[in-house]
């Protein structure tokens, strides 16, 4: 939830960022940086760099001293679509081009290099520009420039250095055809420990890493993406058809051969997928692509466990979904999933329903954990915790609430209770006992609902983007702060829902077959580090290594709370400490709607100044 939460206060800084006034001088800064440019956009990065959009380029900004990190200016103007930010990954690509030629250029927005560009490499068309993680390598593949007759190549790129490991033709240069009947690729290649595997117009090629030689090839045509088993052994493509609108998945063997007589298709696109000892487990989504049908009855999830040796689904009956699959987990038992228009259930690898019943939930389930107690699921509208055997509930009956704006919890260890904030009243529920009761009203000034809950020292933390409540052990209120927001209030907490489920795409289908679909201990904080780093722990690199410390890292603002206000001498920020409510500091920014973006991990507040200029303080101090 507190990951939630910091995603909500960032989208919510994020609406405040529009305006178009000249801004006034800023209280003095800790850092000052001059862009040199009019400031199109503000970005802050996973990795903490903030990167700034300009007329001349693209800027970056580390605080440590008033120097630009970096200003990449070799492209001119770039527009937010011309950027592509890895996830989980220090690197930007910045991607400009016509018809005639394309330029491509990947930033280490840690270190402030530019660690490729076309111009440099020799490329004239760039077909596919991927980051490959944990490899920590830039795989390109395109058209050569004129002194190397327009060769179709692919080469790999170290992104610890930038230098080139190798490169190779995916076409000989004599064989290059005109008009698009020759070779060329469908989708991204997979990087393997020896080789890679080229989707291609004609089949899947296999290419030895160094020198290109082709180990293998065979007709299984316009592959999209593939996933690999951990040994390497097994291959896994995945082929878009009737436009996209479904998918085939077909199994290729380390020699090139098919394994499956014919390939399995599913209808949508494929959300989640896993490679299991037992078979295959797929999540695909179907969308008609309509703007008001998704919650439409056509447009699902399904949910398939498939034969690792033909293809075949396992399952004689394919659980309904009716909605689509919010949380899919892998377990030692079968697979456990839920819904995001409501319901939790679970099914043995053999399509055994393994609880008595469906279980019936509140929409949008925002919390699936594991608890000494079984699995505790919160909704917009309930929560209880029930026996992962069995599906039964473990509370008498669950807690009830209204369809809830912001829904937030916590566990505190203290009292052996977990806290529910829900509609201005925290409840209580005792972990053993399971018995449910309202511990504080907890309504809060300028119609905003509490939006996180956490444990404190001296008692119960209650916050919102303009309140602060400390409760003691009893629900007795300790103090509360607030302070009006200078002007609209803020629009509130934003509930991940179905669109954001609705919209994943193969590449974090992809992403999550390595990432495995474990289910999380609640309110373990290493489970999140582990989620949030995905395979950049076993990757190398100093850049990656100070991003991932970063995500292990405290939050530098951890005992501070940051709100937007009006103050004496303009709008500005105040500071204030989350176990007494009083407040440490004030930052005077003046305008009225002054944009901003706050580093709470690093403890950094970028301003825009002016049209040019970028403020930063320390929250630290």
């Amino acid at each position: 939830m507190k990951l939630l939460n910091t995603i909500r206060l960032v989208a919510c800084l994020g609406i405040l960022a529009s305006f178009t006034m000249t801004a006034q001088k800023a209280e003095t800064p800790d850092f000052r940086y001059d862009t040199g440019a009019k400031i199109n956009e503000m970005t802050l990065t996973q990795g903490g760099t903030l990167v700034v959009a300009t007329n001349d380029g693209l800027v970056g900004i580390k605080p440590g001293s008033n120097e630009l990190l970096f200003n990449f200016t070799e492209y001119g103007r770039v527009k937010p679509e011309e950027l592509s930010f890895a996830p989980f990954a220090p690197y930007v690509t910045v991607s400009q081009g016509g018809i005639l030629s394309t330029k491509k250029s990947v930033i280490d927005y840690i270190s402030g290099k530019t660690l490729f560009s076309t111009e440099n490499n020799g490329w004239k068309m760039v077909y596919s520009c991927d980051i490959m993680m944990p490899q920590n390598k830039l795989v390109v593949s395109g058209q050569r420039r004129s002194e190397e007759k327009f060769a179709y190549d692919l080469a790999v790129y170290d992104l610890n250095t930038g230098k080139e490991d190798y490169r190779f033709h995916i076409v000989d240069p004599g064989k290059v055809t005109v008009g698009g009947s020759g070779m060329t690729l469908t989708g991204t290649p997979l990087m393997l420990k020896e080789y890679l595997i080229l989707p291609t117009n004609k089949g899947l090629v296999a290419k030895k890493a160094q020198t290109g030689e082709t180990l293998w090839e065979n007709d299984m045509k316009d592959i999209n993406w593939m996933v690999a088993s951990e040994d390497e052994k097994e291959i896994y493509g995945f082929e878009g058809v009737n436009q996209g609108k479904n998918t085939r998945i077909h199994k290729v063997g380390a020699s090139g051969a098919e394994l499956w007589k014919e390939d399995h298709k599913v209808k949508g696109k494929i959300a989640n997928f896993q490679i299991l000892p037992n078979g295959i487990a797929v999540v695909s989504n179907t969308d008609d692509g309509g703007t008001n049908s998704i919650l439409a009855a056509k447009n699902e999830s399904n949910i398939a466990f498939l034969s690792a040796t033909n293809g075949e689904d396992l399952w004689d009956k394919a659980p309904k979904t009716k909605g689509y699959v919010q949380h899919f987990y892998v377990m030692e038992d079968g697979i456990l999933f839920g819904i995001y228009q409501g319901g939790i259930n679970k099914i043995s690898f053999d399509g055994k329903t393994l609880f008595k019943k469906p279980l019936k939930t509140g929409e949008n389930i925002l919390t699936m954990a594991e608890t000494d107690q079984g699995l505790i699921y919160i909704t917009s509208e309930d929560a209880n915790i029930v026996n992962l055997d069995t599906g039964e509930q473990v509370w008498s009956k669950p807690l009830k609430y209204k369809r809830a704006n912001a829904v937030s919890s916590t566990f505190d260890k203290k009292n052996n209770r977990y806290l529910i904030s829900a509609d201005d009243e925290l409840f209580a529920i005792d972990a053993t006992s399971g018995d449910v009761s309202t511990l504080a009203e907890s309504k809060f000034d300028g119609k905003e609902d509490p939006t996180h809950v956490e444990i404190r020292d001296g008692g119960i933390l209650l916050t919102s983007d303009q309140n602060m409540m400390l409760l003691d052990w009893e629900g007795k209120q300790g103090w509360h702060e607030y302070y009006q927001a200078p002007g609209k209030s803020a629009l509130g907490a934003i509930i991940a829902g179905v669109t954001a489920v609705a919209a994943a795409t193969t590449a974090m289908a992809a992403a999550n077959s390595s990432m495995q679909n474990r289910i999380a201990k609640y309110d373990s904080q290493a489970d999140r580090d582990a989620e949030l780093a995905g395979g950049m722990a076993v990757a190398a690199g100093a850049s990656v290594a100070e991003m991932l410390k970063r995500f292990k890292a405290t939050a530098a603002t951890a005992n501070d709370q940051f709100i937007l206000t009006k103050l004496d001498d303009g709008v500005g920020l105040v500071k204030l400490s989350k176990d007494t409510g009083k407040m440490s500091k004030e930052i005077v920014l003046k305008d009225k709607k002054p944009e901003y973006q706050i580093d709470e991990r690093g403890g950094i507040l970028y301003y825009k100044a002016d049209n040019n200029s970028i403020f930063a303080y320390d929250l630290k101090k």
